[in-house]
């Protein structure tokens, strides 16, 4: 397998909700598609968002499950003031703040928001990187 992802997909309860989250509420730029799926350009990977239902119909599983799934999402920035002003910017935009920015054990500045959906993203800033 050559090592790289291309497309993260989130399932969502509700398309039109998420596409204004992700598109009004956070600025993302949104890529040509068929109307029941929201392609966004995330910079050399793609963040598509599709029914749940249907996302779950196409895998062969069932659409029901409720709690932490193990996943989250990252998005690093330059500063410890940066991760504060997205994880303002997500707030305002509808997200739910989950963790705010704070040092964290692995020597970096991070904090933690939902999505209208309940998708975790973390935002980060990593000296390291």
């Amino acid at each position: 397998m050559d090592p790289h992802i291309t497309m993260v997909g989130l399932g969502v309860g509700d398309l039109q909700r998420a596409i204004e989250f992700y598109q009004n509420g956070l600025g993302l730029p949104r890529n040509e598609g068929p109307e029941d799926i929201a392609f966004f350009d995330m910079g050399g990977v793609t963040l598509s968002l599709y029914p749940r239902d249907k996302l779950a119909e196409d895998i062969g599983i069932s659409p029901e499950g409720s709690g932490f799934s193990g996943v989250t999402l990252a998005h690093n920035v330059d500063s410890p003031e940066a991760v504060d002003a997205v994880l303002r910017e997500a707030v305002e935009a509808g997200a739910t703040l989950v963790k705010p920015g704070q040092k964290v054990f692995w020597g970096g500045y991070s904090g933690y928001f939902s999505d209208p959906d309940g998708h975790y993203w973390e935002v980060a800033h990593n000296p390291f990187l």
